[in-house]
């Protein structure tokens, strides 16, 4: 079987890895819906990068807002009309807030989070990209938002951590893990076609592809 068995693709991983351009890709691939983040959208965020401690708490809870009403309207797709290709996962949602939320802080945004969370169609494969911290750093660096240019590469460490962590347990739905290094998903047809190929090869629920 080839592509057509995944109805609902999610393409996840830290800042800068390169979720977004490859979930574009796979959808232009597909003739796919595109479901993705709008971080230009979250007008806390060039304050967030400023001063986290201040506007961790309204950031998170903006992203949480946007991204309970993407979920709420994947509700209403047929996913057998045609393939959904998503930038996020909901359910990873709280791992941005245990990172950078004190503990009160926390607390408000689980109940809020409890309230408010809906039930997502489960993925029917989840693209894991993965990239040494000094390429996230790097890939950060290159792109034109001005306000990323003032992450601290320490909280890019402790981001990739966590996200290793959740994926480490995470069994919900199939993951191809893929170590980005030495892919070009961006700008190489040919790499792009060999993730294809390891897509359309995958037989068991975790699996992992690494370029040579």
């Amino acid at each position: 079987m080839g592509l057509e068995r995944y109805r609902y693709i999610v393409v996840e991983g830290p800042i800068g890895v390169g979720k977004t351009t490859l979930a574009k890709k796979l959808g232009e691939h597909l003739g796919a819906r595109l479901l993705l983040e709008n971080p230009d959208a979250i007008p806390f965020l060039p304050k967030f990068y400023q001063d986290m401690q201040r506007y961790a708490l309204p950031t998170q809870l903006s992203f949480l807002f946007q991204r309970v009403d993407q979920v709420a309207s994947l509700q209403q797709i047929d996913l057998f009309a045609g393939a959904t290709v998503a930038d996020f996962l909901f359910d990873k949602d709280p791992l941005f807030a245990e990172l950078i939320l004190n503990d009160d802080e926390f607390r408000l945004y689980s109940d809020i989070y409890r309230h408010l969370r809906v039930q997502a169609p489960t993925p029917d494969l989840v693209i894991y990209l993965q990239a040494d911290l000094n390429t996230l750093v790097d890939r950060v660096r290159q792109r034109s938002r001005d306000f990323e240019a003032r992450i601290a590469d320490g909280y890019l460490r402790r981001l990739a951590e966590r996200y290793s962590r959740f994926f480490y347990d995470y069994a919900d739905a199939p993951v191809l893990m893929v170590n980005s290094e030495n892919l070009n998903l961006a700008d190489n047809a040919d790499d792009f076609r060999l993730l294809l190929r390891r897509i359309e090869g995958m037989r068991s629920s975790r699996e992992y592809f690494n370029k040579a």
